[in-house]
């Protein structure tokens, strides 16, 4: 059941990081940020007055608070990196975010057997050859990847904090619904200030544009709800280590999408990339 789960969060994870980056070609990577958590808000808020998820409310719940306040952070770094780079070496660096719940699982007494570090190893060298990486070049690619590299670091802590929010299904619901909610004042704080600042808030064909990308919008959202509640069950299923390797495994997803929608080529690094974290995937699955 972990490698299940996991492996949904991580196609969920890469289609909604395609979309998101997407999005930000011609959207403020704020605005991305703003309105497609704020539409995940609604849902989750009727999600969890239908399932009665109130009753779940504890001291836990301040974790999901602190991956709301992470979240748009790490997003939002994220998005520009994308909107900078290629996708297909954004997305693998911003997947090295996995080495905080890893850590923190191992730190807590989880012990992998040796096919799974093996799996592991495999898994994550596979997921950053599956970018075809690129260091050098013009300054905007180095923007690229510090900003990847923060928004790795976020994600990861995300990763860790969301997982202990919550220990039931409905209980679930309600601390993606803290952290949605906490998204959405963080990042609307953000969108206020940068807009008092003269800085964008809206493309160029102003709420025309925004509402022409109300079904994108809504699936980047949601795909990324989706992604957060389906690692939490396989965190709780299994060991995070796992669990969180597995889940990593979206920047092969992103990559993918890119080539066959926007016919982005894989190079052969990236070819061998993608079968290297497929092979990671088998033997954390059989270890």
């Amino acid at each position: 059941m972990t490698a299940l789960f996991a492996l949904g969060a991580s196609l969920l994870w890469g289609l909604a990081d395609f979309g998101g980056g997407l999005l930000t070609r011609r959207t403020p990577a704020l605005t991305v940020v703003v309105v497609s958590q704020s539409i995940a808000t609604v849902v989750l808020g009727a999600t969890v007055v239908v399932t009665g998820a109130w009753s779940e409310a504890g001291p836990q719940l301040w974790f999901a608070v602190a991956a709301g306040l992470v979240g748009p952070v790490a997003m939002l770094a994220f998005y520009k990196a994308l909107a900078l780079g290629p996708m297909g070496v954004v997305s693998p660096l911003g997947s090295l975010g996995v080495a905080v719940p890893v850590a923190l699982g191992l730190v807590l007494g989880e012990r992998p057997g040796l096919l799974q570090i093996a799996g592991i190893a495999v898994a994550i060298a596979g997921v950053v050859l599956a970018g075809g990486p690129q260091f050098r070049g013009a300054p905007v690619q180095r923007q690229a990847v510090l900003l990847t590299l923060l928004a790795a670091v976020g994600f990861g802590a995300v990763m860790a904090l969301i997982a202990e929010a919550s220990t039931t299904v409905t209980g679930l619901f309600l601390a993606l619904f803290v952290q949605r909610v906490t998204n959405v004042a963080a990042g609307g704080a953000g969108l206020f200030v940068s807009a008092r600042r003269g800085g964008a808030v809206l493309p160029e064909n102003g709420w025309r544009a925004v509402r022409a990308s109300l079904p994108a919008l809504t699936f980047v959202g949601l795909a990324d709800v989706a992604a957060n509640g389906t690692y939490v069950v396989a965190a709780q299923y299994g060991p995070v280590t796992i669990a969180a390797v597995l889940a990593s495994l979206y920047p092969v997803v992103t990559a993918l999408a890119a080539r066959g929608i926007l016919s982005e080529r894989l190079r052969g690094v990236q070819a061998a990339g993608a079968g290297l974290a497929l092979l990671g995937t088998v033997l954390l699955a059989t270890g």
